[in-house]
C-alpha cells in the first residue's frame, strides 16, 4: 500500500460556475485547497499531482493507491477535497465513498474514471460523490471539476447533466439505461473484477467475501444481464472493459 503526504499553505480558492449546491464548507480564504489523489496507478496518481502542482490555488496534500491509504491519509492530512479512481484493486471508489461519508460527513469526493459516465456517474452521485469526470477529458475539465465541487456545487458534464434530467422529466430518451446499470454496487465491483479476468476465488480474497456470496452475486449478474452461462458472462464482462479503456476523448 502506497500512501505519501505533503504539507503546505497559501492563496485562495477560485470557483467557477454553479451547478448545484451544497451544505460542504469551501476552503477557507487566504490558504490553498487540500487535495488527496487516490488512485492505484501511479503514473496516473503522479501524473494529476504535477498538473495540479501548477494551480495556485490548489495543494495536493496526500497520494494513495488503495482504500485503507486513503482514509488512514484521510484522517491524518484533513484534506478539503478527495480526488478518487472508480475503480481499483480490492476495494473500490464506491466503498471509499461510503467509508468517507460514514467517518468524515460532509468531506466532498470527486469520481475521476476510465468508464463512460452516461453508465457509472449516476451511481457514483447515489454512493456521495459531488462530481464525475472521465479520465479522457482534457486538463482544463478537471481542474474546473475540483474547483467546482470544492465551491460546494455538483459537477457534472453538459451531456450527463442533460441524462438526469431527461430521467427526472420522464424523458426515455434522455434517460436511457444501459444493462449495466440494473447491477448493485457490488454486483458492478464484482463485474468489474470479472472483467479483469479474475476468478471467483480471486474476487472473494480481494473483496473480503466468501466464494460462495462471489458465485451468488454471478448468478446475480446474470439474470441482470440477459447471460445463459458464466463463460458468456465472462465474454460480456471483458468486452466491457475494452468498450470502457476504448471511449474516445
Amino acid at each position: 500500500m502506497t500512501v505519501s503526504n505533503t504539507n503546505k499553505t497559501d492563496t485562495p480558492d477560485t470557483s467557477t460556475e454553479l451547478l448545484g449546491a451544497s451544505t460542504t464548507a469551501s476552503p477557507a480564504v487566504g490558504r490553498k485547497a487540500r487535495l488527496l489523489l487516490v488512485d492505484d496507478h501511479p503514473i496516473v496518481r503522479q501524473g494529476l499531482a504535477l498538473m495540479l502542482s501548477g494551480e495556485p490555488d490548489l495543494d495536493v496534500v496526500g497520494q494513495a493507491e488503495d482504500v485503507p491509504g486513503a482514509l488512514r491519509l484521510t484522517a491524518e492530512v484533513s484534506p478539503d477535497l478527495v480526488v478518487a479512481d472508480l475503480s481499483m484493486s480490492g476495494l473500490s471508489g464506491l466503498d471509499l465513498l461510503k467509508e468517507i461519508k460514514l467517518k468524515h460527513g460532509n468531506l466532498p469526493v470527486l469520481m475521476l474514471s476510465m468508464h463512460d459516465e452516461t453508465v457509472q456517474a449516476e451511481r457514483a452521485l447515489r454512493a456521495g460523490a459531488r462530481g464525475y469526470v472521465m479520465k479522457q477529458e482534457a486538463t482544463g475539465t478537471i481542474i474546473t471539476a475540483i474547483r467546482q465541487v470544492l465551491a460546494g456545487h455538483i459537477y457534472l458534464s453538459d451531456r450527463m447533466s442533460s441524462k438526469l434530467l431527461g430521467k427526472l422529466a420522464g424523458n426515455a430518451s434522455l434517460g436511457s439505461s444501459s444493462p449495466i446499470e440494473r447491477l448493485s454496487d457490488r454486483e458492478f465491483q464484482v463485474f468489474t473484477l470479472i472483467g479483469q479476468g479474475i476468478g471467483p476465488r480471486a474476487i472473494a480474497e480481494k473483496l473480503g467475501l466468501s466464494v460462495k456470496t462471489v458465485e451468488a452475486h454471478r448468478e446475480n449478474i446474470k439474470a441482470k444481464l440477459g447471460l445463459g452461462s458464466g463463460n458468456e458472462l465472462i465474454r460480456y464482462a471483458m468486452q466491457y472493459q475494452m468498450d470502457q479503456t476504448a471511449v474516445p476523448t
